[in-house]
């Protein structure tokens, strides 16, 4: 049998090693469980895998252990992070044999994702959360240290299903790392910028939808995809804090007097222009293209 230690009331240091081992440690994905008081351990080699009356044992996050990092100060550290080098370093040939995923040929792409949770973890084992924008808004209880704290509160002493929880967000969360590395690079390599009387615009013909709300996070005031599989177009403004100076009304009138037979919904905030969507399969896609309706919001 096979088992990994790990701590009581696992943190997300705790839990992220657990995941580490179970989804991209060869042979280790229906691995038990087990949890002991924090920093104790079952074994006494101290060995990434040691023999435990038959049993392989690895521990994470308790124990003194490789796989510990209590006996460090180093704040650039965590288990989850020397977890993460243990796997890589032994086992990468065969890392991306242990997941399916759409892609999965792409192991760069899903090692780029793991890194970047993993720094985001050893900040946090840190309490480095405190140094975050605006840290005592309500809006960081949203956050997974908010949520585990509030199931720790709903179902104390409920270790199993903590992790349980912990491995499907994190399943969750390296797809949307991958989505946002793609984003990030089309940006860069795809994007096409234009100027707008209320600043820079982008577009994009990709079916990534993150590079809209990603381009509006770095700073663009509009920003435009075209779906290049079904033809579906985006248009979205960038939130005002202040008062609602951009406004979609004029665009949205010219490209219906251009291609009056497509589908065009303007939102009554004005700053959010669709046509055609997943969620009305009866829209029509527009024909005019991304460089066409980009000229027409050049000029709005």
């Amino acid at each position: 049998m096979k088992i990994i230690v790990t701590h009581s009331s696992p943190d997300w240091d705790a839990i992220t090693s657990v995941w580490l081992l179970k989804r991209f440690f060869p042979g280790w994905n229906t691995a038990n469980i087990q949890f002991v008081p924090a920093g104790e351990r079952i074994g006494k080699l101290k060995a990434p895998i040691e023999k435990i009356d038959g049993d392989e044992v690895i521990h994470v996050d308790t124990g003194m252990g490789p796989l510990d990092h209590h006996e460090t100060n180093d704040q650039n550290v965590c288990a989850a992070s020397r977890t993460l080098d243990f796997v890589k370093r032994t086992q990468n040939s065969n890392l991306i044999k242990t997941q399916n995923y759409e892609g999965k040929e792409h192991l760069e792409d899903k090692l780029e994702a793991i890194d970047r949770i993993v720094r985001i973890v050893v900040d946090i084992d840190h309490f480095k959360e405190v140094f975050w924008d605006n840290p005592t808004a309500d809006y960081h209880e949203f956050s997974l240290l908010g949520v585990l704290e509030g199931l720790k509160l709903q179902k104390p002493d409920d270790d199993e299903y903590y992790v349980e929880f912990g491995m499907q967000v994190l399943d969750a969360l390296v797809h949307n790392f991958k989505n946002r590395i793609w984003a990030e690079i089309e940006i860069k390599e795809k994007g096409i910028e234009f100027s707008t009387r209320y600043g820079k615009g982008i577009g994009f013909e990709t079916i990534n939808d993150s590079v809209v709300k990603l381009a509006q996070k770095m700073g663009y005031v509009l920003a435009v995809r075209k779906d290049p599989r079904k033809g579906y177009v985006r248009i979205k403004a960038r939130p005002s804090q202040t008062q609602n100076e951009i406004d979609l009304t004029l665009a949205y009138e010219k490209l219906k007097k251009i291609d009056p037979e497509a589908t065009w919904y303007l939102h009554v905030s004005k700053k959010m222009l669709l046509n055609g969507t997943p969620k009305n399969p009866k829209m029509v896609p527009t024909k005019l293209t991304l460089k066409e309706i980009i000229a027409v919001l050049e000029k709005v």
